[in-house]
């Protein structure tokens, strides 16, 4: 009998102490390959699908290295990306390998999947980052090349069986104003399950990549928001009863 061809993940990059993808220090894989096309994307270049590979066993073999780091700060693994639902098999065989060897897993997704790819992953994962581009139709419409409504079903199947940090990035014009804040107050209330709010500031360090790929980045003119602005933002979201990520307290 032939072995079993183990199977292969194209990835774009990987960090040994990621501090800013979920709890603890991190292992982060970012996969490589996405759909969405967000307006302020500050990693283009994981769009492609790209040629390096890595396996299960590598990624595995390379967090035995620093596993008092990882346990010590309750930390483990995050797979981002790109977006790593496009690679549904690759991402279940990691992240179940990755559990059995005693490592909290965490994925990082835009929620542009496939229903079956999500139900596929999530019995292996301990915690989901769903980065949300907005809450309205209009302002996915603006920012991405997907439908809300899409993103907001996948959303709730999520939030239905795992725990969820709702990454909201905070655009001026777009997704900071009084609408917005109500829009989604609205939206994490309805929300079932565990979940969490992690307010993030805009900003335009992405110019550069867009640039050196020959693209028009389409958001140049949009400042960053203010430290007062996004302050507010957050306390807002707290008075409303939401929950604020460790990170934001």
């Amino acid at each position: 009998m032939k072995p079993c061809k183990m199977l292969q993940g194209y990835y774009h990059s990987k960090l040994s102490f990621g501090t800013v993808d979920g709890p603890g220090i991190r292992y982060v894989l970012f996969l490589a390959g996405c759909q969405l096309g967000c307006a302020f994307c500050h990693n283009p270049d994981t769009w492609a699908r790209g040629e390096q590979q890595i396996t299960a066993d590598e990624v595995l073999t390379e967090m035995e290295d620093y596993r008092n780091f990882y346990e010590s700060s309750k930390g483990g693994l995050t797979v981002s990306g790109g977006e790593p639902l496009l690679q549904p098999e690759f991402l279940a065989e990691l992240l179940a390998k990755a559990k059995a060897a005693g490592f909290h897993t965490a994925i990082d997704t835009c929620g542009l999947a496939a229903k079956e790819a999500i139900l596929q992953v999530l019995p292996h994962t301990d915690r989901v980052l769903f980065s949300l581009k907005g809450c309205t139709e209009a302002s996915y419409q603006a920012l991405t090349k997907a439908k809300f409504v899409t993103i907001r079903e996948n959303l709730v199947c999520i939030a239905k069986r795992k725990p969820v940090t709702l990454r909201y990035v905070l655009i001026p014009g777009y997704t900071a104003g009084k609408d917005s804040l109500a829009e989604l107050i609205r939206l994490v209330h309805s929300l079932p399950g565990d979940v969490e709010v992690e307010v993030l500031p805009y900003h335009t360090m992405g110019i550069a990549k867009w640039e050196a790929l020959g693209w028009d980045y389409p958001l140049k003119s949009v400042p960053e928001p203010t430290k007062e602005e996004v302050t507010a933002f957050r306390q807002a979201l707290s008075q409303a009863g939401i929950k604020l990520a460790a990170t934001e307290k």
